[in-house]
């Protein structure tokens, strides 16, 4: 690793370590009125919700590292105290992008990217269409983290009116393959969150796990299940009975099979059929078993099946004790 004080480098390489190291952030597309009434659309990605109640979010519009000006949108938000923020979707990236531009204070952003103004209901900068999630807010402190390049003015904003797609919603919640957000990283680098990128993390347990350091050590010195894989082991209230885990693991029907099978089933990432082509080669004494059960194991708890990877587990062990 290397090891460096900010002190020690310029703002610059400061802002490319932050921008390549803290991501993906979300971008906030904000859209405020100078004090004449003039139209400003800019993005952000220094930026992140705080609270629900009030329902808060922040973000911020630092000065400029060349010359330590302020942008247009923090100069009209200490004006006028009112924004619009709207989420950034794939279908809009590009048009977001060239909203970024540094227009000149008199330039019309919503003109220049093509994104379309829709009047808001409570505040007086307008909304853009194009955007499935837009929230009215108003300013409610404006703090400066600095008065020199590159210092940020953290936009602390209570968000009065949301503006919310009716398509996004299953079963009453926003569904993230639906929303299609996009996220910056550092340099040219974007991120999609699309149903390829996603997936599903299940909340620790409300009575506690049991945590890392309660797993048995067969499971914590597995040269084959990863960091990952013990923290889903480690999210049960108890551990798992041997016995009954044996039993039902006995309760699968024996087919015939070989390695190959095993194999032939992992690459089709079919995790039952890897799970009972070891256990009948651990009815046949194979060699190999105990480790073809932690490789079940292992898929079974890349699917999110904690319960029978842990019969599997507990049955490898049990075995491996009989040889």
């Amino acid at each position: 690793m290397i090891h460096v004080e900010p002190k020690h480098i310029s703002v610059l390489d400061i802002q490319k370590y932050l921008l390549g190291g803290v991501g993906p952030r979300p971008i906030a597309l904000v859209s405020t009125l100078s004090a004449n009434g003039l139209p400003n659309l800019s993005p952000f990605s220094f930026y992140n919700v705080f609270g629900a109640n009030p329902p808060t979010i922040a973000f911020s519009a630092a000065r400029r590292i060349r010359d330590k000006s302020t942008k247009d949108t923090y100069n009209n938000l200490v004006a006028t105290k009112e924004c619009v923020v709207q989420s950034v979707t794939h279908s809009m990236v590009q048009q977001v992008s060239l909203a970024s531009t540094e227009y000149d204070s008199n330039t019309d952003e919503f003109i220049k990217s093509g994104l379309t103004k829709e009047k808001s209901d409570i505040v007086k900068p307008f909304r853009v269409k194009q955007s499935p999630f837009q929230m009215e807010c108003k300013l409610k402190q404006m703090i400066p983290l600095g008065d020199d390049k590159g210092s940020g003015n953290l936009a602390i904003c209570e968000i009065v009116k949301f503006h919310i797609a009716k398509d996004l919603f299953v079963n009453e919640q926003i569904d993230p393959k639906r929303m299609d957000l996009v996220a910056r990283l550092g340099g040219n680098w974007y991120c999609r969150a699309d149903s390829q990128s996603l997936f599903e993390i299940e909340k620790p347990i409300a009575n506690h796990g049991i945590g890392y350091d309660n797993l048995p050590d067969f499971i914590l010195n597995s040269d084959i299940l990863t960091a990952n894989n013990l923290a889903q082991l480690a999210n049960v209230e108890k551990l798992p009975d041997k016995e009954e885990a044996i039993e039902a693991i006995n309760k699968l029907s024996p087919v015939e099979a070989s390695e190959e099978s095993f194999y032939r089933a992992s690459r089709s990432d079919d995790d039952m059929a890897m799970l009972v082509s070891a256990v009948s080669l651990c009815r046949k004494q194979h060699p190999r078993a105990t480790e073809l059960l932690e490789c079940s194991a292992k898929h079974l708890l890349n699917k999110g099946k904690t319960e029978l990877a842990w019969h599997a587990l507990l049955f490898a062990d049990s075995l491996a004790n009989t040889l």
